[in-house]
């Protein structure tokens, strides 16, 4: 079995864009200097700027890992849903540079324009791009980090960001508008990307409703441990990264021992613990009859 870490799985995949983003950014503005490309000069700053998303994960992780302390004794793992919203505001910032530029080509009739070596790094960066995606999707699925999730869609928009560029230039033979309208429909798929990565970062940070199946399960197994039938009401779950606080109200018999109760209520406490790894604390109540 691995003993590789979330946190290891972050720092992985921040390094490794962070070092992809700096070398595409050198390819990239070698190849707009000497094709006189002021476009793609313009998208290698755009791939550096990406690489502030990646210093953003390898710094929160490092924070998310710190242990839990006097001043936050549920850990430090709210740091990696900052980080995801920061990432995606940086989306939202490249979807609106995305549709400004698409409008003024449009009103500007400017078709795409790239030489032969502009064209080779641009599918090179496109490629890069798709793989580095990939690759933090893979860390996200393994560590749950959201703002894996965030980075691989800014990798993606960046290699959108290429195809866009590629499709004009050969579309752009015979449509001059071509890279315009195809540049406004990139943004706004960033833009509905972003809004979903923020939706997902800030629902944790204001609270959320705890679903459908695991309200079923708390019932299901409070029934089953305690041998008869209980009420669980009053749910409220509270997420710090990995570590997940519950708690809940559950009606009993009245005419339950406090010694009993109190040994039920562990046994309940502590298998939630084992099976959903969520620190559950429970309030009794007493069955009116």
């Amino acid at each position: 079995m691995s003993n590789t870490t979330p946190e290891n799985y972050a720092m992985r995949e921040g390094n490794l864009s962070l070092a992809g983003n700096l070398v595409l950014f050198g390819l990239k503005l070698w190849a707009g200097i000497i094709s006189s490309s002021a476009a793609l000069i313009a998208d290698a700053w755009h791939t550096l700027s990406d690489s502030l998303s990646s210093l953003i994960i390898i710094v929160s992780t490092w924070i998310a890992g710190k242990k839990a302390d006097k001043e936050h004794p549920f850990g430090h793992g709210r740091s990696e849903l900052i980080a995801a919203l920061i990432v995606g505001m940086l989306l939202v910032f490249i979807a609106f540079e995305f549709f400004t530029e698409g409008l003024r080509r449009l009103t500007e009739n400017i078709p795409a324009d790239y030489g032969l070596v502009a064209v080779t790094v641009t599918a090179f960066s496109m490629l890069v791009k798709e793989l580095l995606a990939r690759y933090a999707l893979h860390t996200y699925r393994k560590s749950d980090f959201l703002s894996l999730k965030a980075d691989a869609w800014h990798h993606r928009s960046d290699a959108f960001s290429s195809l866009v560029i590629l499709i004009g230039i050969f579309a752009g033979r015979y449509i001059w508008w071509a890279d315009g309208v195809l540049t406004l429909i990139v943004s706004l798929a960033i833009a509905l990307t972003a809004a979903k990565i923020m939706k997902d970062g800030i629902r944790p940070l204001l609270g959320e409703s705890p679903d459908r199946e695991l309200l079923e399960y708390l019932s299901r197994t409070c029934n089953t441990l305690m041998g008869m039938q209980t009420h669980v009401h009053h749910v409220h779950l509270h997420r710090y990264g990995r570590h997940v606080e519950l708690t809940f109200h559950l009606k009993l018999p009245a005419e339950l021992s406090l010694r009993k109760a109190h040994q039920l209520i562990t046994g309940v406490e502590k298998q939630i613990r084992k099976e959903k790894n969520i620190h559950a604390t429970i309030h009794p109540e007493p069955i009116e009859r």
